[in-house]
């Protein structure tokens, strides 16, 4: 395969870069070799407090890879896709090779004209609901091997729902080290965004659970029953895996994002939750309830959004991502 043009180059960079992630760090870089694109995880920077295992990360980086791939396809490449390809270079997550021509498909074309127009969106939905035509799309969408996904519905599970952020809610908003992190990596003002990294202050609305998707000290706590009432309005999907090793959080990411670009592509919107799973009481507790068998990896609400601006993160620059610089934030 010859090497990627200049045109090509930025495709795919600005596919990466475009990635939701943990707290908006990025963590990743690109190196673009012949024929071949490779995603690395950097280690740094950490959050310790939010994502003490790094699973949030992996998730990350499943989504960064994701992007990848169909910005590959959109530039009419066959991709053949491995994760975690060397043994001894663990900072490689995703290996993708091009191969042939090919003809991108609708899907394509239309899940990568999503990503520029993807956002978290951390408010409550509108009341329409989502179709039952279209929840079948969102899950199908996350076909991905040892990923399953599950519509949360049923009174019982939307009460163990409840149970799950009431705990959280309560335990983190408390958790000085975690708040003292949150707030580092919340932007104030425009200044802030020269890093080009961290999370917009303005999309961090002060609105109660189930819609606060980050809990500060003055987000509102109300009790489970009212939680489980909010949350019959809410369509709901939760991510699981059969196990719960670096492979499985890389694949829930894929899975997510490939849900998540369905969701805006049908003019939806969706916000995922990862830090309730991150207690590890919370998280077995959550397991036990509802009889899962599996690791619950992440929460993804999706709705119709009301005519809401929702602030665009900032992004590292993709000279950044090529070279592998960044000084963190």
């Amino acid at each position: 395969m010859p090497e990627w043009s200049a045109g090509e180059t930025d495709v795919l960079a600005r596919a990466v870069v475009r990635a939701p992630s943990v707290h908006n760090t990025q963590p990743w870089t690109l190196e673009l070799p012949e024929g071949r694109a490779l995603l690395l995880e950097r280690s740094d920077p950490a959050l310790p407090f939010h994502d003490p295992l790094g699973r949030d990360r992996s998730l990350s980086c499943g989504a960064a890879t994701a992007n990848l791939e169909l910005g590959m396809r959109v530039l009419g490449r066959d991709t053949t896709l491995e994760l975690l390809p060397e043994r001894d270079r663990p900072e490689l997550v995703a290996r993708l090779s091009a191969g042939g021509g090919r003809v991108p498909s609708d899907t394509d074309l239309h899940r990568y004209s999503a990503i520029a127009r993807r956002r978290s969106y951390r408010q409550p939905f509108t009341s329409q609901p989502v179709s039952d035509y279209d929840m079948k799309d969102l899950v199908a969408a996350a076909a991905e091997d040892g990923v399953q996904v599950k519509v949360l519905r049923t009174p019982d599970e939307l009460a163990a729902l409840a149970g799950l952020l009431e705990y959280a809610a309560t335990v983190l908003r408390q958790d000085r080290g975690y708040q003292r992190e949150l707030a580092l990596w919340t932007l104030r003002d425009e200044r802030s965004h020269r890093h080009g990294v961290g999370i917009p202050g303005g999309s961090l609305p002060r609105v109660s659970l189930p819609w606060a998707g980050l809990v500060r000290p003055t987000t509102p706590v109300p009790d489970s029953v009212t939680l489980a009432q909010r949350l019959r309005g809410e369509t709901v999907l939760l991510f699981l895996t059969a196990g719960d090793a670096r492979p499985d959080h890389l694949r829930v990411g894929i899975a997510m994002q490939h849900t998540w670009l369905a969701a805006v592509d049908m003019g939806l919107a969706a916000a995922v939750q990862t830090q309730p799973l991150h207690l590890a009481e919370a998280r077995a507790g959550f397991i036990d309830r509802l009889g899962l068998a599996g690791y619950p990896q992440l929460i993804m609400r999706v709705g119709h959004p009301h005519g809401v601006r929702i602030p665009r993160s900032p992004r590292r620059a993709t000279a950044e991502l090529l070279d592998g610089t960044g000084d963190g934030y």
